[in-house]
């Protein structure tokens, strides 16, 4: 015979006598996890171990919490951890395709971008008011007039020779020659000179030879002394800009002295501007290249001496929190900017865009697994960041161009992230099984069970959650008959009085 059940084994009653509340007004709110304990033991291992590997990845079915409860643990772990760096962009000045990183304190980077902004701004009047003093032209001039004496000297002596010699220094489509001449001072004419006699003849070719060979060593003297004279000039310009140039430059590196890439970077840029003076003259404007197009006048660009600030934790307290609800790529790893000009698409190191994991590089970031496996490249580019342990933007579509086109190549930024991955059971079980490189860069899983034990202390924090929820979406409040309704219900979804 079967065994008889009773009422009360058929269906377990909420006793009502626990309760100490009217209705869920009189409880305070509840913020923590109910029944999750493995869970959560899961998730303060993971988060508090970062060694190689250990990243997180949270399962469970839809409504068991998952979202909240990380929220809730990152928020009170992050904020008792330091600020990372900042990174910034600046322009490579020995190969300008591949822009270098630059970590600084927390807040420093958009300082620094402030100061490059000022120092390129004081140059750009400072610079052509050395060019335009008094004492630059004075000793430009006499430069200019030592050079231009010593030509006149030395074509007027060896005018002086060739006119006592009978010869003239002609100049001539081919440069200058030295022709003989009539006693008026006229060229010998070719059937003058037929007319003369044999020695006469050789005795001016002769004359003529020697000149001529004087005039060429003239000539390369004083080819030799424009290039010197163009030397002292770049010396001079070089000298009257570097007294403008020197000492800002030198107080950044002052200011910035414990960076040794900032003083490198600021070395190159003293460099580069010496070597590119001609950016802070004033020019004139450009005549257009054909009559039915006229160009707009082409302005000297400074890009390259500007600072692009890639992540600016100044507003962050402890360690950052990125939780990403589009996981592309360049969602993920950033991007390089480009705009049209003049049916071109151009780009340069201040079109870098920074992506969640370098907002949140010295933190953690949390993604949905399935957003991420939906969008390509996304899922196997973060395990090579993890891999590598850096993050790097570049253009993934380049593989797949049938012309190669020049780009950006930014140096990578080291990557120290917890990444948490949050799904399904499903999906884990089946990364777990199919991809062992998966196995190996998330060892931690935090399993939210759908079902917990139906014991008092549950219960009295099941209504604390009910009357969270209840203040959350403006609900009327429950009494405790309301309350041990929605236990019991509990109670049937789980197929377990006990649960």
């Amino acid at each position: 015979m079967p065994d008889k059940l009773s009422v009360d084994e058929l269906y377990k009653c909420c006793n009502q006598d626990i309760f100490k509340f009217k209705t869920t007004d009189d409880l305070s709110l509840f913020e923590e996890t109910i029944g999750q304990e493995r869970a959560l033991r899961a998730l303060d291992f993971g988060i508090g171990f970062n060694n190689r590997g250990f990243n997180i990845f949270i399962l469970g079915e839809s409504g068991t919490g998952k979202m909240t409860t990380i929220k809730s643990i990152l928020s009170k772990q992050a904020i008792n951890e330091p600020v990372p760096s900042d990174w910034c962009y600046v322009y490579n000045f020995k190969d300008a395709d591949a822009p270098i990183a630059v970590p600084l304190e927390p807040g420093s980077a958009a300082i620094f971008q402030k100061d490059m902004d000022e120092l390129i701004n004081v140059l750009r009047v400072e610079i052509p008011k050395v060019f335009e003093s008094k004492e630059y032209e004075k000793q430009k001039n006499l430069i200019l007039e030592e050079f231009q004496k010593k030509q006149k000297d030395l074509f007027s002596q060896l005018e002086d020779e060739a006119q006592a010699k009978g010869f003239s220094i002609r100049k001539t489509v081919s440069g200058l020659l030295i022709v003989p001449i009539k006693k008026t001072g006229e060229p010998l004419k070719e059937e003058d000179f037929e007319a003369l006699d044999e020695k006469t003849r050789k005795k001016i070719e002769e004359l003529g030879k020697m000149l001529q060979d004087r005039l060429d060593d003239v000539v390369r003297t004083l080819r030799d002394g424009e290039k010197l004279v163009k030397d002292l000039l770049a010396r001079l310009e070089r000298e009257a800009a570097l007294s403008a140039v020197g000492h800002l430059i030198d107080e950044l590196k002052n200011k910035y002295s414990s960076h040794e890439r900032i003083t490198a970077y600021l070395e190159g840029v003293k460099e580069d501007i010496l070597a590119h003076l001609d950016d802070f003259k004033t020019t004139e404007e450009q005549m257009p290249a054909l009559p039915f197009m006229r160009m707009p006048k082409t302005e000297p660009t400074f890009t390259r001496y500007i600072v692009n600030v890639l992540v600016n934790n100044r507003e962050t307290k402890g360690a950052p929190c990125v939780f990403e609800s589009n996981p592309t790529y360049f969602d993920l790893f950033g991007r390089i900017e480009h705009k049209i000009q003049y049916g071109i698409a151009i780009t340069d190191f201040s079109m870098i865009k920074a992506g969640s994991l370098h907002r949140a590089n010295g933190g953690y970031i949390v993604i949905n697994v399935l957003d991420l496996l939906r969008n390509i490249f996304a899922y196997d580019a973060l395990k090579r960041a993890l891999r590598n342990k850096e993050v790097k933007i570049e253009d993934v579509w380049e593989q797949y161009r049938l012309i190669s086109t020049t780009t950006l190549k930014p140096e990578a930024i080291p990557l120290n992230v917890k990444i948490i991955l949050v799904g399904n059971p499903y999906l884990y079980y089946l990364l777990y099984s199919l991809d062992e490189e998966y196995r190996e860069l998330f060892k931690v899983k935090a399993d939210f069970d759908s079902r917990m034990d139906r014991t008092d202390e549950n219960i009295q924090k099941y209504a604390s959650f009910v009357a969270a929820k209840c203040k959350e979406e403006k609900l009327l409040p429950f009494d405790r008959t309301g309350i041990a309704k929605v236990v019991e219900y509990g109670s049937r979804l789980a197929e377990h009085q006990e649960r």
